[in-house]
């Protein structure tokens, strides 16, 4: 399964100038997604990092590999538009080489684990950039589901009543 910049709208959302992927090239829901993000010199954060010798920030690295993440998790999400997908750890991220102008970003993301419950929907991929076919960032990252209603921005697992149609676990990998 691929999807286009429009689809990926629908599952993210992140808009410009924080949404840091182009294209979905292959998609196993549930287990793993590869996606593509063009680097290129008009991105914002060239004009500071860094001025006359452009990198881009491993953190935005990181935040790509999290958004593909993100489309494996919230398209199971039955009620989506009214959830976010936050962070809630990064663990061994490591940065093998730079990410310039002119680059394509392949960015693989394999789901470790992935639970929707009433009272507390959360996940972990194991994230990895590449360029050229080189490893330029890896890292595993967590995340929870919070809802977009200022009562569930509070960092409070979703009230169980919120729901009640969600499987008891619907993937774990370990």
């Amino acid at each position: 399964m691929t999807l286009d910049i429009q689809e990926i709208l629908g599952f993210l959302p992140h808009r410009y100038p924080f949404l840091l992927i182009d294209r979905i090239v292959e998609f196993e829901p549930q287990k793993r997604l590869v996606a593509i993000k063009n680097v290129t010199i008009n991105e914002p954060f060239f004009q500071g990092h860094f001025p006359g010798h452009p990198i881009m920030p491993g953190v935005l690295v990181i935040e790509a590999m999290a958004q593909a993440g993100g489309i494996i998790m919230m398209r199971e999400i039955p009620d989506r538009d009214k959830k976010l997908l936050v962070f809630t750890g990064i663990e061994e991220a490591k940065f093998r080489r730079p990410v310039t102008p002119g680059d394509q970003l392949r960015i693989e993301v394999d789901v470790v684990s992935f639970r929707l419950r009433a009272t507390r929907s959360a996940g972990e991929i194991k994230g990895r950039a590449w360029v050229d076919g080189k490893l330029a960032c890896e890292a595993t990252l967590t995340c929870q589901v919070l809802s977009r209603s200022r009562e569930g921005r509070t960092g409070e697992p979703e009230p169980e009543a919120d729901r009640t149609d969600a499987p008891a676990e619907l993937v774990t990998r370990k």
